[in-house]
């Protein structure tokens, strides 16, 4: 192989389509843009969801719902995923690097899902009422 053998793989390149270029070429008169028309002449276009002048649909529909920037830093876990991490002491470290919640995650809070039969101590970490209870009656501490 010498650098001037060297050619792009068979495919690879094609030719520009080069409109009105005369008859011979296929593409000439109106070149591909079919007779009159707002789409035939140069500049006429329009934007994106413009309905020639009928109200658009995203203005016919209602606004509705919010959803809060905010959401990607909080997390919840349940008890029973505290049953299978098996840790006397859980903070947001330990979560994080046993996989059960995001590292973008900032507040964590643990609600009443499953069963709960190990000691555990939160550390930073939130506790719904319930949870709390479990986790006081299992011998734990929400710190």
């Amino acid at each position: 192989m010498e650098l001037n053998n060297i050619k792009p793989a068979t495919g690879a390149k094609h030719a520009k389509r080069r409109v009105g270029r005369g008859i011979g070429s296929g593409l000439g008169k109106t070149a591909g843009r079919g007779h009159k028309g707002q789409k035939s002449r140069s500049g006429g276009y329009h934007k994106v969801g413009f309905e020639g002048g009928q109200m658009p649909l995203q203005r016919r529909l209602p606004k509705r719902g919010f959803k809060s920037a905010q959401l990607k830093y909080n997390a919840e876990i349940t008890l029973a995923d505290l049953e299978v991490l098996a840790v006397g002491e859980v903070d947001m470290l330990t979560l994080k690097q046993a996989g059960l919640v995001g590292q973008l995650a900032k507040v964590v809070k643990v609600i009443k899902t499953g069963e709960l039969t190990k000691k555990v101590v939160l550390k930073g970490i939130g506790a719904t009422a319930g949870a709390k209870a479990v986790i006081e009656a299992a011998g734990g501490s929400v710190a």
